[in-house]
């Protein structure tokens, strides 16, 4: 057990206090607005009694990963100790430089320091810094504590030991760790669901298809794989003889298709006006809040199947 501070506690720091709490760490929660530590531990404490009724809470009770989870005042009473520390604040470069510079100066010298950044490369916001070297991005896919994929983002400067330590904390709390070898816009998920929304965005602008057929398409059809394989493994269980004998089935395919591909959708365009009056006719703006609580209580479900199904079937 190590102590964490998590640095900015919205929806991102919130989520990753559940995270490392859960896995019997001590959480420091730092925000500059003095009341935003507490309101996420109260919004903590009023989902913990979901995630024990879903097994998500290890071996804790839901007081006791509560006592893990402290709120500070003060940065530096939040770093001091802290083995590993997550920032979450804007995605805004200045913000990010200011911050790592405290970060940098305030704790332990061999604390990792980790940026929760979507976007922004860690080259960007670590360059000038004297501890450069023990800063990387570790992106979540939001929430950590229900979605265990996180993406490791070295700067080239990050020190190769510091990428397997932060390696080895994700895999000691539970997650599933994306090592990425250096950096790239976007990272892994971003490129990858990037891809998947621009051919939506071009099947609906186009007039292929509405937004239902195409959500369908996924819920309904790709994602019930995904849920438990990657892109590859499904590839190389779709033909008799593994991935060399899909891809000389069905390469010719997709090389077809992939000049249509070449051309995007400005999403914003008139595009917009159809995407979103079609799931405005699903999910009213004023609900949407709503659906949110829906979708994390899927996500509960989802992920007690997959670990009681990892059990009886195996990996």
């Amino acid at each position: 057990m190590s102590k964490v501070a998590i640095i900015r506690s919205g929806f991102i720091g919130r989520a990753w206090a559940i995270t490392f709490a859960r896995a019997g760490h001590k959480v420091a929660l730092w925000d500059t607005d003095p009341t935003a530590s507490q309101k996420a531990i109260d919004f903590i404490a009023e989902i913990l009694s979901e995630l024990a009724a879903n097994t998500l809470l290890g071996a804790l009770g839901p007081e006791a990963m509560l006592e893990n989870i402290t709120p500070e005042t003060d940065l530096a009473a939040a770093l001091d100790g802290a083995e590993y520390v997550q920032e979450n604040a804007p995605e805004t470069l200045e913000v990010k430089i200011a911050l790592f510079e405290k970060l940098d100066k305030l704790a332990s010298k061999d604390a990792i320091l980790a940026s929760s950044s979507s976007a922004i490369l860690p080259s960007l916001f670590t360059e000038k810094l004297p501890g450069r070297h023990r800063c990387l991005v570790v992106h979540p896919i939001n929430p950590p504590y229900l979605v265990p994929a996180a993406e490791v983002v070295p700067a080239p400067w990050t020190a190769p030991d510091v990428v397997e330590r932060a390696r080895d904390f994700l895999v000691g709390a539970g997650q599933a760790p994306i090592v990425m070898k250096r950096e790239l816009d976007g990272f892994i998920m971003n490129r990858m669901q990037g891809a998947l929304l621009e051919e939506a965005f071009r099947l609906v602008a186009d007039g292929y298809a509405s937004t239902e057929d195409v959500d369908v398409g996924i819920r309904e059809g790709l994602a019930l794989r995904w849920a438990f394989m990657g892109p590859f493994e499904t590839i190389d269980l779709n033909a008799p003889g593994g991935v060399r004998d899909y891809v000389e089935r069905y390469q010719g395919i997709y090389e077809k298709i992939f000049p249509q591909m070449q051309r995007r959708v400005d999403w914003a365009g008139d595009v917009l006006k159809t995407v979103e009056g079609e799931r405005r006719t699903h999910v009213a703006k004023e609900d949407l809040g709503k659906r949110l609580a829906w979708r994390d209580r899927r996500l509960m479900a989802l992920v007690a199947h997959k670990r009681a199904a990892d059990k009886k079937i195996g990996k």
